[in-house]
């Protein structure tokens, strides 16, 4: 088999595709899941100039009518001006409901490309193309799509999910040391989560060796995860996993620290938080920094427990006065805890004294 085929089964499932030399066979791949329409590829600067013309060309050569929309690349994109522009854009070349969008890029290209074509005529069609191991393991599946607002990440979006998911391995070999490591800390948070044999083959650091099968074992495990739960309203909450922290962290650093180093120190904080408070069934914190450090990761942060609080005031997990934190109990084990907000800073505090 040339690739691997994992479905995601939804009121209207996908499959995710897993493999070496997707994105040149793009054009076939897409036409056998979505049948004759008009395209538009959605992409940032950086990644058009190394896969737009590949990828227009496989779509030309099976018989696809293409445009293609380009924005700056960065997290600052993701917002709702480029938001505006895509749409008036889809708008200007007339795409109708029939059509489709393809999201060629890392997170922010998905999230985008995903609420404009959610958004676009009540919704039409679109299909995520991630090429960075970031947007494969993580953000490329479920169909959580979104822009940021001045108050906070994510703050405006929907669901919506995707046809297809194209995720092409050789994308990920080519990849720098540093998006590697942006991309190991979702993959590292999905091992928390699942478990063993994926969190020990995370531990060895060596994750450009191993892409292929941690790849296949985080999309399973979403995959498994956001058939129970299309719309986070249970089990999907465990995907936030270290997500409270490293979205506060993000929002003070004004975007500069990337997604994953972000989540990385919010996964460190957490375990040792948890540690520290006696909420664990073994010993994390240490295996947790390990795998974190030995994959390139940060653990620690500048900012104070009391910017980090008041940044996640914001966050979507939040419910009144409450707000809802993922913790682990064990490699393999996490559960919620719903804690005033008033107690976040000291929980913060807790896991972030821990690391000094």
């Amino acid at each position: 088999m040339e690739h691997r085929v994992i479905p995601v089964h939804l009121r209207e499932s996908y499959n995710v595709l897993i493999g070496g030399g997707l994105l040149a066979k793009s054009g076939s791949l897409i036409r056998v899941a979505l049948g004759d329409c008009r395209l538009a590829v959605v992409t940032d600067r950086n990644v058009a100039g190394l896969y737009l013309d590949g990828v227009l060309t496989s779509l030309r050569e099976a018989g696809y009518d293409t445009c293609s929309f380009v924005f700056p690349a960065g997290e600052q994109s993701k917002r709702m001006d480029t938001l505006s522009n895509l749409l008036e854009f889809f708008a200007e070349e007339r795409l109708t409901r029939t059509d489709c969008v393809l999201a060629l890029g890392g997170g922010v290209t998905g999230d985008l490309a995903g609420f404009a074509a959610g958004c676009y005529l009540r919704g039409i069609r679109y299909v995520q193309l991630p090429t960075t191991l970031l947007a494969a393991v993580d953000s490329s599946i479920g169909g959580k799509t979104a822009v940021d607002l001045p108050q906070g990440k994510n703050l405006a979006g929907l669901f919506h999910q995707p046809s297809l998911v194209l995720c092409d391995i050789d994308c990920f070999h080519t990849l720098p040391a540093e998006e590697l490591s942006n991309g190991a800390a979702e993959a590292i948070k999905t091992g928390i989560l699942e478990g063993e044999p994926l969190f020990s083959l995370l531990e060895t650091g060596n994750v450009r060796e191993h892409i292929e099968p941690i790849v296949a074992q985080c999309v399973r495990y979403k995959a498994n995860i956001v058939g129970q739960d299309e719309t986070e309203t249970g089990p999907r909450k465990l995907l936030n996993l270290g997500h409270t922290a490293g979205h506060a962290i993000e929002k003070c650093s004004g975007f500069s620290i990337p997604h994953g180093y972000a989540v990385a120190i919010g996964l460190a904080i957490i375990a040792r938080a948890a540690e520290t408070l006696g909420a664990v069934d073994e010993p994390i914190a240490a295996r947790t920094e390990s795998a974190l450090v030995r994959n390139g990761l940060p653990i620690t942060t500048k900012f104070s427990p009391e910017a980090l609080a008041n940044a996640a005031l914001s966050d979507k997990k939040r419910t009144g006065g409450q707000i809802t934190l993922v913790v682990p109990r064990a490699i393999g084990a996490c559960y919620f805890l719903e804690l005033p907000t008033a107690q976040l800073e000291n929980f913060f505090r807790a896991g972030m004294e821990a690391g000094k």
